[in-house]
């Protein structure tokens, strides 16, 4: 932050919270400077030579002279790998116990004084000189990882260290957590550091609030997804390869990851998308299965004012026909934005709305901040003292508990990796649902501390109990978010335990689907903040965080009509679907952008609602399976190249794919094809795939085109599910799941399967299992 910036900022929020920002980045600074003293004189070291191996279940240790590699193949076919003797736990990624090691995989002698372990899925091959390759069962190389090599402070102190690896020439690299340039990561460096952008964002701008060390490759050779497993700050800089280039060589793609400490370990996992999802939901943790009304429209904004401005919303969407799940109430309802407090002046009767809303079909969600005003009297803040023998919050190396400056004022901010605290402070959503409120979304959780210059979050000196283990901000803060979901889920299904629980959070690292989703924080009001919006959404989806979404709308400005729209009309096809915006950057109702916007929106969320039990579908194959929602093109055809480029479409589900405008003043676009034939829902025109077509995007719609025999569960005009089937092309059979929400706490459904096919020019429709009848309404389109 610059000069012109402070400035900006003091104006902002005022010169008495302007100079206590930069008290606070001072006294940050200084803390860092007395306990983080300069590394000094560093020791490189690589691992050297190999000197033996030790084989043993499913792999076991090669050593070298200066180090040694640990290989262990697991049961659902996911490699693990680490140097120093790093063991695969404590990780706040994976979900319960390391999984077990498949017996039929060992360590055994290759050539050259190498190494290799051959499993179902991937062939694990180590150099004499410390090189990893994995490779296809057929010999295929996905990816070479060079020798890695540390740097050891000589006076002592975590050590640092760099991983390069070498991959196909057709590469391309997707994942590290939330990246608004993605989904597709081109050239450049990416940091590994939960970073609040501020206010906005653009497709600019990095990091943002989720980062994850998690890559997700995909080549010609295959898809493989790689996961180190280090929360410790840290960059990882991305270069993509060339086929041909100089003397007709193929140049290759190149990865480096750079680690600031903490542990050189592991995992991979290969094979279709699909699969490899699935692997990695089985090492993480299945996705928390939201509500079935957290799938319909959801509204929220900074500054309703009161119970009286809640109503009006409300109404306003009840009198025009629109449909409507959730209304979000943001810090504006608490008492000088303490959490877990409410204003009775502007909420009077915050439980009384709440059941008067929720009767209309309504829920409350409520906004829940970690940072706890540091103010004697105020029950949260003398609670949280009270914990243990040295209180909730975080301390500095000194042993003071740390103080900065958020929405309340001065505050101090819970240590989640405690879990004395977890408990404590999971007691406390006792009070939001005793308000009325049916889900929480946990906000400046990354976590944030204004300040006037540096990183806006606590000392990196700053000391956490890591479950018992010790350690400082350096190695929690990019868990910090992560902690707080898990303390605040684990409290909602205590509570609540009828009910399914209902999170989002701002800030997360990997593993965080087990507790909810997440949303994109402040994206920038303009057309680049639109296309960030999607790239965040599948970026996401590909790292395990299925339920994400948008502020449709922009967070920070004044959207125009058009782009109001066109963020409305991609938001309809995103999991989470919700409106959001600053307190100074206007309304997001539809009918605030004229007649004209209200009528196409009113389109739009219709058809929404209509698709729901498709969105149910997808939460529960999401939960089953770890597919997201939005998925990108490539999805299902990893090796068609045109397809790993196209970032401007997406498949929802295996049926559909939406085609938004992300553009000012297009009334069509072009589209990528995958495979097959496809219907455009709207005018039922048919297309064949692979290929590109031009396709119509008026102001009223954008192009949604369905899978030749496809089946898809939507709500007729009675409110019954019925099946939506489209034509299979002669001579092909299509299919579908259905799996509708039951209501039942733990998320099960049946799943459904139905086949099509074409049979003398009629459609055929059968559901696995069932005799006659398939059950349901079926409607045929596309004949």
């Amino acid at each position: 932050m610059d000069g012109r910036d402070l400035v900006r900022s003091v104006k902002l929020i005022g010169s008495v919270r302007g100079l206590r920002m930069v008290r606070s980045a001072v006294r940050r600074r200084n803390a860092d400077t007395r306990a983080l003293p300069p590394r000094g004189a560093e020791r490189a070291r690589v691992p050297g030579l190999v000197v033996g191996a030790e084989p043993g279940p499913g792999g076991g240790v090669v050593r070298f002279t200066r180090s040694e590699l640990r290989v262990r193949v697991t049961v659902g076919g996911a490699v693990f790998w680490s140097w120093d003797g790093a063991d695969p736990l404590p990780s706040y990624a994976l979900t319960g116990a390391a999984p077990e090691a498949d017996p039929r995989a060992r360590l055994e002698p290759d050539k050259e004084d190498g190494w290799q372990v051959v499993s179902e899925r991937l062939t694990f091959v180590v150099s004499r000189h410390g090189a990893v390759e994995l490779r296809t069962p057929g010999g295929v190389m996905l990816r070479r990882e060079l020798p890695p090599r540390w740097w050891e402070p000589v006076a002592g102190g975590a050590a640092r260290w760099v991983q390069r690896s070498e991959l196909p020439a057709d590469a391309r690299f997707f994942g590290l957590g939330g990246r608004a340039s993605g989904p597709r990561l081109r050239d450049g460096v990416y940091r590994l550091w939960n970073t609040d952008p501020g206010g906005r964002f653009g497709p600019k701008d990095d990091p943002l609030s989720v980062t994850m060390p998690v890559q997700l490759v995909v080549s010609d050779a295959g898809t493989h997804l790689v996961f180190h497993d280090n929360t410790w700050s840290g960059r990882v800089t991305l270069r993509e390869g060339e086929e041909g280039a100089g003397s007709g060589h193929d140049r290759p793609g190149t990865c480096e990851v750079r680690m600031d400490g903490g542990p050189l370990r592991c995992w991979a996992t290969a094979g279709t998308p699909a699969r490899v999802l699935q692997s990695w939901t089985a090492l993480t943790g299945a996705p928390a299965l939201p509500p079935s009304w957290a799938l319909g429209p959801q509204h929220a904004r900074w500054g309703f004012g009161g119970e009286r401005e809640v109503r009006r919303v409300v109404a306003g969407y009840r009198e025009r026909g629109l449909p409507l799940s959730a209304l979000h109430l943001d810090i504006d309802h608490l008492v000088g934005h303490r959490v877990f407090t409410v204003d009775r002046d502007r909420f009077p009767d915050l439980p009384g709305l709440a059941k008067e809303l929720r009767e209309e079909g309504v829920r409350l969600v409520s906004i829940v901040d970690p940072a706890v005003k540091a103010e004697p009297g105020y029950t949260v803040f003398d609670s949280g003292a009270a914990v243990g023998s040295r209180g909730a919050f975080v301390r500095d190396a000194r042993g003071r508990v740390v103080r900065g400056e958020v929405w309340p004022g001065e505050c101090v901010y819970p240590d989640f990796t405690d879990p004395r605290v977890r408990e404590w402070w999971g007691g406390l959503y006792e009070e939001r649902l005793a308000q009325g409120f049916s889900g929480v979304w946990h906000d400046m959780n990354e976590p944030v501390s204004f300040a006037a210059f540096g990183d806006p979050t606590l000392p990196r000196s700053a000391r956490h109990c890591l479950e018992g283990r010790g350690g400082d901000h350096r190695e929690a803060h990019n868990v910090y978010g992560l902690a707080m979901a898990r303390a605040g889920h684990e409290a909602l299904r205590r509570l609540r335990p009828q009910e399914r629980p209902f999170l989002f959070s701002r800030s997360g690292w990997a593993g965080m689907q087990r507790y909810g989703g997440t949303w994109s924080g402040d994206v920038s009001t303009g057309w680049p903040g639109l296309r960030a919006s999607l790239a965040l959404v599948l970026g996401l989806g590909l790292c395990g965080v299925p339920y994400s979404g948008p502020d449709v709308g922009g967070f920070d400005g004044f959207p125009s009509p058009e782009l109001y729209l066109r963020w409305f009309q991609l938001g309809a096809y995103l999991p989470l679907f919700r409106t959001h915006a600053a307190i100074d950057a206007g309304r997001r109702e539809p009918w605030e952008f004229g007649p004209r916007v209200l009528e196409y929106a009113r389109a739009v969320l219709v058809e929404r609602e209509r698709l729901r039990p498709y969105f149910e579908t997808l939460a529960g194959l999401a939960a089953l399976t770890g597919a997201p929602y939005a998925r990108p093109l490539w999805w299902g055809a990893p090796g068609e190249r045109a397809l790993r480029d196209c970032e401007d479409a997406f498949l929802l589900g295996d049926a559909l794919l939406v085609a938004p405008v992300l553009e000012r003043g297009a009334d069509s676009r072009a589209v990528r094809l995958p495979r097959g034939r496809w219907y455009d829902t709207a005018t039922g025109e048919v297309h064949e795939g692979p290929g590109q077509v031009l396709l119509d995007a008026p102001l009223s719609r954008v192009p949604v085109l369905a899978r030749a025999g496809s089946v898809l569960p939507v709500r007729g005009a009675d409110g019954e599910v019925e099946l939506e089937v489209w034509a299979p092309a002669a001579g092909r059979t299509g299919g579908g799941l259905v799996m509708l929400d039951t209501g039942d706490t733990r998320g099960r459904a049946e799943v459904e399967r139905y086949t099509t096919k074409l049979v003398d020019g009629k459609v055929v429709v059968e559901r696995e299992g069932v005799e006659g009848p398939v059950g349901r309404r079926v409607r045929v389109r596309g004949l």
